[in-house]
């Protein structure tokens, strides 16, 4: 059966994989809609989505280089891209000036999110898994986003530039020499 086929593009660790781009995706739209709450939701099930992917390919030994690859095209939509989106879009009170700025420093994370996914890419083997991150993993950046979003969003900091900052620190620790241990 083609699920459990290791190099089948789509055995079962790969479907959980495209699921986790279509929650991303579906965040996305409602991000654009100004529904946050429901957003929320699909990104944490993208989430959970990324973590079954990886249990289920070593599980099974459905790991390949197309799964790695496209593992780290998820990340990048679903814990890079669309966090990005709902903290800019709920940032978006200020004048044109801010709107202008916040969009650099997220162009910024997003670049940042997706060069860690790239070096990430080229050290890794396909069903290894190393004993500690170096540098934020994506996921966690975006769990962090999250938290920026919720303290912007119930007024706990409501200084945009601070928010702003606190962003850019996050873009700079992707690739940074930290060590997050692997869970």
């Amino acid at each position: 059966m083609f699920l459990y086929e290791k190099n089948s593009h789509f055995n079962f660790a790969n479907l959980i994989t495209f699921l986790n781009i279509s929650c991303g995706l579906i965040a996305m739209y409602f991000i654009q809609q100004g529904n946050f709450f429901i957003a929320i939701i699909f990104a944490w099930i993208a989430g959970g989505f990324d973590i079954l992917d990886g249990k289920i390919a070593r599980k099974y030994k459905l790991s390949t280089e197309f799964g790695v690859q496209l593992d780290s095209f998820a990340d990048f939509l679903s814990f890079v891209i669309m966090p990005s989106f709902l903290l800019f879009y709920a940032l978006q009170k200020g004048t044109n000036f801010e709107t202008i700025l916040a969009g650099v420093v997220f162009l910024y994370y997003i670049i940042s999110g997706l060069r860690r996914l790239i070096e990430f890419n080229l050290k890794s083997e396909a069903g290894r898994v190393e004993r500690f991150f170096i540098g934020v993993p994506t996921p966690l950046g975006a769990i962090i986003l999250w938290i920026f979003y919720l303290l912007y969003s119930y007024s706990i900091v409501t200084n945009l530039y601070i928010i702003l900052c606190l962003v850019i620190v996050l873009a700079y620790l992707l690739n940074s020499k930290v060590k997050i241990p692997h869970p």
